[in-house]
């Protein structure tokens, strides 16, 4: 894979694809990111490729279509950022806002991650292992992230969310290593 040159403008990674979502609102005043939460996510659950999570995203998801969507019926979710299983990257909030990902969470004593996240999706289940273009891409938007916000710490989804075990993604097969050179990954407690 070619090294992108992955920087953002206004709150937008530049030069990628990008699909509003209405799923977002203000963040709190003077409150940028400092956190990147990354999760997984795959619709179906398990099934890779097509268009279900730009879908759901965009509030688009016909809901009938597979048994499990009803179990997500009318479900509100966005995030800032989708990587497919071929590490091409999906906008969908602008990082100035706040994307509805992480749900009821807290890092580091404060609540409700949204406020002063970045959420970024990778196409998997929890179950399962990523692609090396997702992680590359993964990288560099990280780095890009860095060089535009205050940027402390990257974790998982399973590591915000309260109450603890609440949700799982990425999963035990996210490989960490793969982001340890960045100086983000904290521990988790």
């Amino acid at each position: 894979m070619t090294k992108p040159h992955f920087r953002i403008e206004n709150g937008y990674l530049c030069d990628v694809e990008i699909c509003h979502s209405p799923n977002y609102d203000e963040r709190p005043l003077n409150v940028l990111p400092r956190l990147i939460v990354i999760h997984s996510i795959s619709l179906p659950p398990g099934e890779f490729g097509g268009s279900n999570v730009h879908q759901l995203f965009t509030n688009e998801l016909d809901f009938d279509e597979h048994p499990f969507y009803s179990k997500i019926r009318g479900l509100k979710v966005s995030s800032h950022f989708f990587l497919d299983r071929l590490g091409r990257v999906t906008q969908f909030v602008s990082c100035l806002k706040r994307a509805w990902h992480a749900g009821e969470s807290e890092w580091r004593g404060e609540s409700n991650c949204n406020n002063f996240s970045i959420g970024i999706e990778l196409e998997g289940a929890d179950t399962g292992g990523f692609a090396s273009d997702q992680y590359a891409s993964l990288k560099y938007l990280c780095l890009a992230l860095v060089d535009c916000y205050p940027i402390e710490a990257a974790l998982g989804h399973s590591h915000i969310a309260v109450p603890k075990g609440r949700k799982q993604d990425p999963g035990d097969e996210f490989n960490w290593a793969e982001l340890s050179g960045l100086g983000l990954i904290e521990t988790p407690s």
